[in-house]
């Protein structure tokens, strides 16, 4: 099974692109982050009552449904590497776009779980990831008060700095993107694109045929 999965990926890899698994998670999950840091913000003005509980039950629920797609997709990486492109040759700058997917990776993981856990010790209700499957509070309440409190501190202190720090990479990621695509001539981004069907050939003109303007012959001559 996975070598299957290996040898349908090569195909795409052969061409420099990453496998359409690939894409779909690198563009949902872009997606979802997009949102989370715009419902965030609006979060952010709401006051407080029963329309802003609600509105971090969806931010949470959003939150569980990234956790969800980042381990599927750390699993995909495993089982299928990524292309060799052109971004895999520059020295330094290879380096630092291999840190920085380290660094959203953390942030992938680090501010779902920072959030489960503030929701958790608030005991916010119940949580269902994407608002369809269901998911269970951390086991906080069996904890002393103040241990409780400690943790949501801790919590939302990390959950701010990695919003921080997403916010900060995001604008860099995308300005590489576009400098290694239109600067460098690079195929980084074609990579993630998905592949569009080559323009069809012109028909060729037919020879057989009377130039335009010119009269057929007549059946009789």
């Amino acid at each position: 099974m996975i070598e299957a999965i290996r040898s349908w990926a090569a195909r795409h890899a052969a061409e420099g692109r990453y496998s359409p698994v690939g894409q779909i998670f690198h563009w949902v999950m872009a997606a979802l982050i997009v949102f989370q840091l715009g419902w965030g913000w609006t979060m952010g003005s709401m006051d407080v009552g029963g329309d802003k509980l609600a509105a971090y039950q969806v931010h949470a629920e959003i939150g569980l449904l990234m956790l969800i797609l980042a381990a599927l997709r750390g699993i995909w990486r495993l089982i299928v590497p990524g292309p060799v492109n052109d971004a895999d040759r520059l020295g330094w700058q290879t380096l630092a776009a291999y840190a920085t997917h380290i660094l959203f990776y953390i942030c992938f993981f680090g501010l779902p779980l920072s959030g489960w856990a503030m929701w958790s010790v608030l005991e916010g209700g119940d949580l269902a990831a994407a608002g369809l499957l269901p998911w269970p509070s951390m086991p906080f309440d069996t904890v002393p008060t103040a241990i409780q409190w400690w943790i949501l501190d801790w919590a939302e202190g990390i959950h701010a700095l990695l919003i921080i720090l997403l916010a900060a990479m995001i604008p860099l990621h995308v300005g590489a993107a576009l400098k290694h695509h239109f600067w460098d001539r690079h195929d980084v981004l074609r990579g993630m694109l998905p592949e569009l069907p080559e323009d069809e050939p012109l028909e060729e003109p037919r020879h057989d045929l009377p130039p335009p303007g010119s009269r057929r012959p007549s059946a009789g001559g």
